[in-house]
């Protein structure tokens, strides 16, 4: 994979890109806030494993905006609660959109696509990611009404928040419940090379991807 486009300068940071790899840096600490999260609090803990695969996507062109690890056991208030990984994205590039996709229907993800040009596009249903005793708690994907994505892009110029409000919206979840679901991470990791430029990396494998041909 080429090597991921670097920002612009502080001062013109305007662009979709822009905001991923500032959000990279929020991930990792870096930064104390982002837009429609509470000021000066960082990643949930329980997300804290996903945070290289996370920003390494935010710096090769998408923009995660929710997450949540692979998870089947008891909850604080002893009932069974069981999670499947899971990850939301805006993508405002076509071919990264598509290199997106291909990988996740290929590795037989669950993909939701919500497509928010002003001339429409696809319209994907939500799919339930949380349950607690069976009963569905929490879904990803389904469309975002003009007066949550404002929250959710509250403070950003009003050149990048056109490009990130009418971007398509990507969820990717795994199939199964629980840890087996981890598997998402390393096929997001392939996508971004991070799998095999960091084989200390929490997804990695003691085998290297074959090198591409030229």
């Amino acid at each position: 994979m080429d090597e991921p486009r670097r920002p612009a300068p502080l001062e013109v940071r305007r662009t979709a890109l822009d905001l991923g790899w500032l959000m990279a840096r929020w991930l990792e600490g870096e930064i104390a806030s982002r837009p429609g999260y509470q000021p000066r609090f960082g990643p949930d803990q329980e997300t804290a494993h996903l945070v290289p695969t996370l920003a390494a996507l935010c710096r090769a062109g998408y923009v995660t905006t929710c997450s949540q690890p692979g998870f089947a056991g008891t909850g604080a208030n002893g009932l069974w609660w069981e999670q499947r990984a899971a990850v939301e994205l805006v993508v405002t590039d076509a071919d990264l959109l598509h290199r997106l996709a291909d990988a996740a229907y290929a590795a037989g993800m669950v993909v939701r696509i919500n497509d928010h040009r002003r001339d429409g596009g696809a319209q994907e249903q939500p799919v339930v990611v949380t349950t607690c005793d069976g009963e569905p708690m929490t879904a990803f994907g389904g469309r975002i009404g003009r007066a949550d994505m404002a929250i959710q892009w509250s403070g950003l110029h009003p050149r990048l928040y056109a490009e990130v409000s009418t971007g398509t919206y990507v969820s990717i979840v795994a199939p199964e419940y629980g840890p087996a679901g981890e598997r998402l991470w390393s096929v997001l990791d392939h996508l971004t090379a991070l799998r095999r430029e960091n084989l200390a990396g929490p997804w990695a494998t003691t085998t290297e991807p074959a090198p591409k041909e030229s």
